[in-house]
């Protein structure tokens, strides 16, 4: 694969999968190899660990049900030393447990069973986010069909005029635009918007999400880009 200036080739992208379920790591192995991604794969949370370590993946697929240890304290482990995106695919349906996850670190969640595009398309999203210059915290202008968004002027424009956004609804705008296509839990939001002192107003993101609807979406009741992860947070999509 070339880089593209079209000279130096780009080494494959790196993907670390721990899950104990023999089928779907090799259902994952071989999806991923054939789209000439490299895998390793570890069954517990030690080995894991240790394979992150050695390897230095450029993104973790990682199921929380491990035999050793939670996959919670994976995420922990990870972040004490890398900012590399992990992507949790569980079984587990409770808020609380994906919130846990989504707060320790995690990027994003896929809840098994789960469609193979859905997931590789979140992996891919995940590893461009991780890019320099791919996206969230170098991009400083996001278009979408409805609007646009420029980060350094702190300015939003819709259908060729400016948008007039209170400084919260602004704060809330750029935390997701800045986290595009990336589940934001709603103790983040309140946290980065409101304050560490916040954590459990959700009626507060009720409120503003609900206000920029209404002044960004085509279809605030359907909306296509300030998506509600119910009793998890929010994502941006574009």
């Amino acid at each position: 694969m070339l880089s593209p200036a079209g000279g130096t080739p780009q080494a494959p992208t790196r993907v670390l999968v721990i899950d104990d379920e023999p089928q779907i790591v090799r259902a994952l192995v071989i999806n991923l190899k054939a789209r000439k991604y490299e895998v390793d794969a570890a069954h517990d949370g030690a080995t894991a660990l240790r394979l992150a370590a050695a390897r230095h993946p450029d993104v973790v697929v990682l199921d929380l049900g491990l035999p050793d240890m939670d996959g919670v304290e994976v995420i922990k482990g990870l972040r004490g030393w890398t900012r590399v995106p992990i992507l949790v695919l569980s079984a587990r349906h409770s808020s609380d447990e994906k919130v846990e996850a989504l707060d320790a670190g995690a990027d994003d969640y896929v809840t098994k069973p789960f469609g193979m595009d859905e997931l590789l398309a979140r992996l891919r999203a995940a590893v461009r986010r991780a890019e320099p210059g791919g996206g969230g915290e170098d991009e400083v202008l996001v278009e979408t069909d409805e609007f646009t968004v420029d980060l350094a002027a702190k300015k939003v424009n819709r259908a060729g005029r400016d948008v007039r956004l209170t400084p919260t609804e602004w704060h809330l705008l750029e935390v997701l635009v800045r986290n595009t296509g990336r589940l934001v839990s709603q103790k983040q939001l309140l946290q980065e918007v409101w304050g560490p002192s916040y954590g459990t107003e959700t009626n507060y993101l009720r409120v503003y999400m609900a206000q920029l609807r209404r002044k960004l979406e085509a279809d605030p009741s359907h909306p296509r880009h300030f998506v509600t992860e119910p009793g998890m947070g929010y994502r941006f999509e574009r």
